[in-house]
Protein backbone atom coordinates (compact mmCIF):
# COMPACT_ATOMS: atom_id res chain seq x y z
CA UNK A 1 0.00 0.00 0.00
CA UNK A 2 1.34 3.19 -0.97
CA UNK A 3 1.21 6.63 1.16
CA UNK A 4 1.47 8.79 -2.25
CA UNK A 5 -1.08 11.52 -1.95
CA UNK A 6 -3.16 12.01 -5.30
CA UNK A 7 -1.92 13.92 -7.74
CA UNK A 8 -3.85 17.55 -7.46
CA UNK A 9 -3.41 17.35 -3.30
CA UNK A 10 -1.56 18.16 -0.45
CA UNK A 11 -1.04 16.35 2.76
CA UNK A 12 -1.24 18.34 5.83
CA UNK A 13 -0.01 17.79 9.37
CA UNK A 14 -2.77 18.50 12.16
CA UNK A 15 -0.85 18.33 15.71
CA UNK A 16 -3.69 18.71 18.46
CA UNK A 17 -5.27 18.29 21.93
CA UNK A 18 -9.02 17.91 23.31
CA UNK A 19 -10.60 17.22 27.11
CA UNK A 20 -12.38 13.79 26.24
CA UNK A 21 -14.71 14.53 28.37
CA UNK A 22 -18.26 15.79 26.52
CA UNK A 23 -16.64 13.67 23.24
CA UNK A 24 -18.04 10.10 22.00
CA UNK A 25 -14.17 9.13 21.03
CA UNK A 26 -12.19 10.37 18.12
CA UNK A 27 -13.74 8.37 15.55
CA UNK A 28 -17.05 9.73 14.20
CA UNK A 29 -20.13 8.42 14.43
CA UNK A 30 -24.10 9.23 13.29
CA UNK A 31 -25.43 11.65 15.83
CA UNK A 32 -22.48 12.01 18.37
CA UNK A 33 -20.04 14.58 19.09
CA UNK A 34 -16.27 13.40 18.48
CA UNK A 35 -13.30 14.81 17.91
CA UNK A 36 -12.84 13.30 14.20
CA UNK A 37 -16.54 14.99 13.52
CA UNK A 38 -16.02 18.56 15.14
CA UNK A 39 -12.90 18.61 12.89
CA UNK A 40 -14.24 17.53 9.67
CA UNK A 41 -17.37 19.74 9.80
CA UNK A 42 -15.47 22.87 10.84
CA UNK A 43 -12.62 22.59 7.97
CA UNK A 44 -15.35 22.15 5.75
CA UNK A 45 -17.10 25.17 6.63
CA UNK A 46 -13.77 27.35 7.12
CA UNK A 47 -12.98 26.10 3.86
CA UNK A 48 -16.51 26.64 2.17
CA UNK A 49 -16.29 23.07 0.49
CA UNK A 50 -18.79 21.15 -0.71
CA UNK A 51 -17.41 17.63 0.68
CA UNK A 52 -15.60 16.43 3.51
CA UNK A 53 -11.90 15.88 4.11
CA UNK A 54 -11.63 12.81 6.36
CA UNK A 55 -8.62 12.91 8.74
CA UNK A 56 -6.34 9.74 9.89
CA UNK A 57 -5.13 10.38 13.34
CA UNK A 58 -1.97 8.41 14.95
CA UNK A 59 -4.24 7.01 17.36
CA UNK A 60 -7.92 6.31 18.29
CA UNK A 61 -9.29 6.92 21.73
CA UNK A 62 -12.01 6.05 22.97
CA UNK A 63 -14.91 7.92 25.15
CA UNK A 64 -13.47 10.24 27.68
CA UNK A 65 -9.95 9.57 26.95
CA UNK A 66 -8.13 13.26 26.60
CA UNK A 67 -5.32 13.75 24.12
CA UNK A 68 -2.02 16.63 24.62
CA UNK A 69 -0.46 15.22 21.96
CA UNK A 70 -2.12 14.05 18.60
CA UNK A 71 -1.43 13.98 15.11
CA UNK A 72 -3.87 13.74 11.72
CA UNK A 73 -3.29 14.22 8.85
CA UNK A 74 -5.97 14.62 5.91
CA UNK A 75 -5.23 15.48 1.87
CA UNK A 76 -6.81 18.79 0.78
CA UNK A 77 -7.21 19.70 -2.81
CA UNK A 78 -3.81 22.46 -3.80
CA UNK A 79 -6.38 24.97 -4.63
CA UNK A 80 -8.13 24.48 -1.21
CA UNK A 81 -4.74 24.62 0.75
CA UNK A 82 -3.39 27.64 -1.29
CA UNK A 83 -6.18 29.90 -0.96
CA UNK A 84 -6.79 29.07 3.01
CA UNK A 85 -3.72 27.30 4.29
CA UNK A 86 -2.27 30.51 5.96
CA UNK A 87 -5.50 31.90 7.59
CA UNK A 88 -6.52 28.22 8.30
CA UNK A 89 -5.20 27.71 11.96
CA UNK A 90 -6.90 30.51 12.66
CA UNK A 91 -9.87 30.48 11.28
CA UNK A 92 -10.44 27.01 12.92
CA UNK A 93 -10.27 28.21 16.29
CA UNK A 94 -12.84 30.42 15.65
CA UNK A 95 -14.86 27.69 14.09
CA UNK A 96 -14.31 24.94 16.80
CA UNK A 97 -15.65 24.36 20.54
CA UNK A 98 -13.16 25.36 23.09
CA UNK A 99 -12.67 21.56 24.33
CA UNK A 100 -10.76 21.11 21.15
CA UNK A 101 -7.54 22.95 19.68
CA UNK A 102 -5.34 22.63 17.02
CA UNK A 103 -1.61 23.65 17.96
CA UNK A 104 -0.45 23.54 14.12
CA UNK A 105 -0.91 23.08 10.20
CA UNK A 106 1.67 21.94 7.94
CA UNK A 107 2.35 20.63 4.74
CA UNK A 108 3.69 16.96 6.17
CA UNK A 109 6.94 15.80 4.55
CA UNK A 110 6.54 12.96 1.91
CA UNK A 111 5.58 9.59 3.33
CA UNK A 112 4.19 10.92 6.06
CA UNK A 113 1.05 8.46 7.31
CA UNK A 114 0.03 10.06 11.02
CA UNK A 115 -1.37 7.00 11.50
CA UNK A 116 1.37 4.24 10.16
CA UNK A 117 4.33 6.37 10.40
CA UNK A 118 4.66 6.60 14.22
CA UNK A 119 6.92 4.47 16.21
CA UNK A 120 5.28 5.34 19.22
CA UNK A 121 2.46 6.53 21.28
CA UNK A 122 3.20 7.86 24.81
CA UNK A 123 0.23 7.93 27.26
CA UNK A 124 -0.25 9.23 31.05
CA UNK A 125 -2.99 7.70 33.57
CA UNK A 126 -2.92 9.77 36.59
CA UNK A 127 -4.41 8.43 39.61
CA UNK A 128 -5.57 9.55 43.59
CA UNK A 129 -5.09 7.47 46.85
CA UNK A 130 -5.63 10.33 48.97
CA UNK A 131 -8.75 8.97 51.37
CA UNK A 132 -10.59 12.40 50.70
CA UNK A 133 -10.75 11.72 46.97
CA UNK A 134 -9.61 14.02 44.28
CA UNK A 135 -8.58 17.24 44.16
CA UNK A 136 -11.89 19.19 41.98
CA UNK A 137 -9.87 21.13 39.89
CA UNK A 138 -8.46 17.95 38.50
CA UNK A 139 -11.43 15.95 38.93
CA UNK A 140 -11.91 14.94 35.05
CA UNK A 141 -8.54 13.77 34.20
CA UNK A 142 -7.74 12.15 37.41
CA UNK A 143 -8.89 8.31 38.69
CA UNK A 144 -9.17 8.67 42.81
CA UNK A 145 -8.64 4.66 43.86
CA UNK A 146 -10.24 4.14 47.23
CA UNK A 147 -7.28 2.15 48.69
CA UNK A 148 -3.86 3.21 49.15
CA UNK A 149 -1.33 2.46 46.49
CA UNK A 150 2.37 0.55 47.03
CA UNK A 151 4.12 2.53 44.21
CA UNK A 152 7.20 -0.21 44.46
CA UNK A 153 4.80 -3.06 44.21
CA UNK A 154 3.65 -1.39 40.94
CA UNK A 155 6.92 -0.56 39.53
CA UNK A 156 8.21 -4.29 40.23
CA UNK A 157 5.00 -5.66 38.44
CA UNK A 158 5.12 -2.78 35.54
CA UNK A 159 9.15 -4.03 34.98
CA UNK A 160 7.57 -7.69 34.18
CA UNK A 161 5.19 -6.26 31.31
CA UNK A 162 7.95 -4.23 29.34
CA UNK A 163 9.02 -5.89 25.52
CA UNK A 164 7.34 -7.94 22.60
CA UNK A 165 4.69 -9.76 23.78
CA UNK A 166 1.02 -10.65 22.40
CA UNK A 167 -1.12 -8.50 24.82
CA UNK A 168 -4.40 -10.78 24.21
CA UNK A 169 -5.08 -10.63 27.79
CA UNK A 170 -5.28 -6.79 27.86
CA UNK A 171 -7.02 -6.38 24.74
CA UNK A 172 -10.37 -5.88 23.12
CA UNK A 173 -10.69 -8.72 20.29
CA UNK A 174 -11.00 -7.32 17.04
CA UNK A 175 -11.28 -9.86 14.45
CA UNK A 176 -8.21 -10.07 11.97
CA UNK A 177 -6.17 -7.67 13.91
CA UNK A 178 -3.02 -8.94 15.95
CA UNK A 179 -2.28 -8.15 19.32
CA UNK A 180 1.23 -8.07 19.37
CA UNK A 181 2.86 -5.08 20.55
CA UNK A 182 5.94 -3.70 21.63
CA UNK A 183 5.93 -1.72 25.05
CA UNK A 184 8.61 0.49 25.47
CA UNK A 185 7.52 2.20 28.51
CA UNK A 186 5.13 0.89 31.58
CA UNK A 187 6.34 3.26 34.84
CA UNK A 188 4.50 4.70 38.06
CA UNK A 189 5.73 7.89 40.01
CA UNK A 190 3.97 9.52 42.70
CA UNK A 191 3.90 13.63 42.69
CA UNK A 192 5.45 14.55 46.28
CA UNK A 193 2.95 17.63 46.59
CA UNK A 194 0.04 16.11 45.27
CA UNK A 195 0.38 12.27 45.69
CA UNK A 196 -0.98 11.78 42.65
CA UNK A 197 0.17 8.98 41.11
CA UNK A 198 1.13 8.82 36.55
CA UNK A 199 1.81 5.92 34.68
CA UNK A 200 3.41 6.54 31.91
CA UNK A 201 2.61 3.93 29.17
CA UNK A 202 4.57 3.77 25.86
CA UNK A 203 4.42 1.44 22.96
CA UNK A 204 4.71 1.22 18.75
CA UNK A 205 0.75 0.75 19.24
CA UNK A 206 -1.54 -0.10 21.47
CA UNK A 207 -4.86 -2.39 20.79
CA UNK A 208 -8.08 -1.80 22.57
CA UNK A 209 -8.34 -0.97 25.38
CA UNK A 210 -5.48 -2.20 26.17
CA UNK A 211 -3.84 0.94 28.28
CA UNK A 212 -6.66 1.07 30.92
CA UNK A 213 -6.23 -2.74 31.45
CA UNK A 214 -2.54 -2.57 32.09
CA UNK A 215 -3.76 -0.19 34.58
CA UNK A 216 -6.21 -1.80 36.03
CA UNK A 217 -4.03 -4.78 36.86
CA UNK A 218 -1.38 -2.19 38.36
CA UNK A 219 -3.80 -1.11 40.45
CA UNK A 220 -5.04 -4.46 41.91
CA UNK A 221 -1.49 -5.09 42.32
CA UNK A 222 -0.83 -1.81 44.35
CA UNK A 223 -3.24 -2.01 46.84
CA UNK A 224 -2.49 -5.46 47.81
CA UNK A 225 -5.02 -7.58 45.99
CA UNK A 226 -2.87 -9.71 44.08
CA UNK A 227 1.11 -10.23 43.53
CA UNK A 228 3.39 -8.80 40.89
CA UNK A 229 3.93 -11.37 39.38
CA UNK A 230 0.13 -11.67 38.43
CA UNK A 231 -0.11 -9.05 35.47
CA UNK A 232 2.95 -10.95 33.95
CA UNK A 233 1.06 -14.80 34.79
CA UNK A 234 -2.03 -13.39 32.97
CA UNK A 235 -0.64 -11.74 29.72
CA UNK A 236 1.37 -15.01 29.45
CA UNK A 237 -1.74 -17.00 29.39
CA UNK A 238 -2.99 -14.51 25.87
CA UNK A 239 -6.43 -14.97 27.26
CA UNK A 240 -8.68 -12.13 28.87
CA UNK A 241 -8.28 -12.77 31.82
CA UNK A 242 -12.16 -12.15 34.25
CA UNK A 243 -10.00 -10.47 37.00
CA UNK A 244 -8.18 -7.70 34.60
CA UNK A 245 -10.58 -4.36 35.07
CA UNK A 246 -10.69 -2.16 32.50
CA UNK A 247 -10.49 1.26 34.85
CA UNK A 248 -12.33 4.52 33.32
CA UNK A 249 -11.08 6.66 30.37
CA UNK A 250 -10.68 10.06 32.22
CA UNK A 251 -7.59 9.38 33.97
CA UNK A 252 -6.20 8.68 30.48
CA UNK A 253 -4.08 11.19 28.10
CA UNK A 254 -2.40 11.05 24.79
CA UNK A 255 0.99 12.77 25.88
CA UNK A 256 2.65 12.32 22.59
CA UNK A 257 3.16 10.65 19.21
CA UNK A 258 6.74 10.06 17.59
CA UNK A 259 8.18 9.77 14.19
CA UNK A 260 11.34 9.08 12.49
CA UNK A 261 13.06 11.14 10.58
CA UNK A 262 11.54 12.29 7.14
CA UNK A 263 13.35 10.31 4.70
CA UNK A 264 12.07 7.07 6.73
CA UNK A 265 8.30 8.07 7.25
CA UNK A 266 7.46 5.43 4.08
CA UNK A 267 9.48 2.88 4.98
CA UNK A 268 8.02 2.81 8.84
CA UNK A 269 4.59 3.39 7.32
CA UNK A 270 4.71 -0.16 5.73
CA UNK A 271 6.44 -2.14 8.68
CA UNK A 272 3.79 -0.73 10.27
CA UNK A 273 1.68 -2.38 7.96
CA UNK A 274 3.23 -5.97 8.13
CA UNK A 275 1.72 -8.93 9.91
CA UNK A 276 3.38 -9.47 13.11
CA UNK A 277 3.89 -13.05 14.68
CA UNK A 278 6.25 -13.45 18.04
CA UNK A 279 9.14 -16.05 17.12
CA UNK A 280 7.46 -19.30 17.52
CA UNK A 281 4.55 -18.28 17.06
CA UNK A 282 1.74 -18.63 14.08
CA UNK A 283 0.31 -16.09 12.27
CA UNK A 284 -0.56 -12.82 14.51
CA UNK A 285 -3.73 -12.02 12.32
CA UNK A 286 -4.32 -9.05 10.39
CA UNK A 287 -3.32 -5.36 10.51
CA UNK A 288 -2.63 -3.20 13.51
CA UNK A 289 -5.66 -1.36 15.36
Amino acid sequence: MSDDVEPGFVRVRLDLAYDGKDFSGWAKQTSRRTVQGEIEDALRTVTRSSRTYDLTVAGRTDAGVHARGQVAHVDLPDEVWAEHGDKLLRRMAGRMAPDVRIWRIAPAPAGFNARFSALWRRYAYRVADRPGGVDPLVRGHVLWHDRPLDLDAMNEAAALMVGEHDFAAYCKKREGATTIRTLQKLSWVRDGATGILTATVQADAFCHNMVRALIGAALFVGDGRRPAEWPARVLAARVRDPGVHVVRPHGLTLEEVAYPADELLAARAQEARNVRTLPGAGDGGGGCC
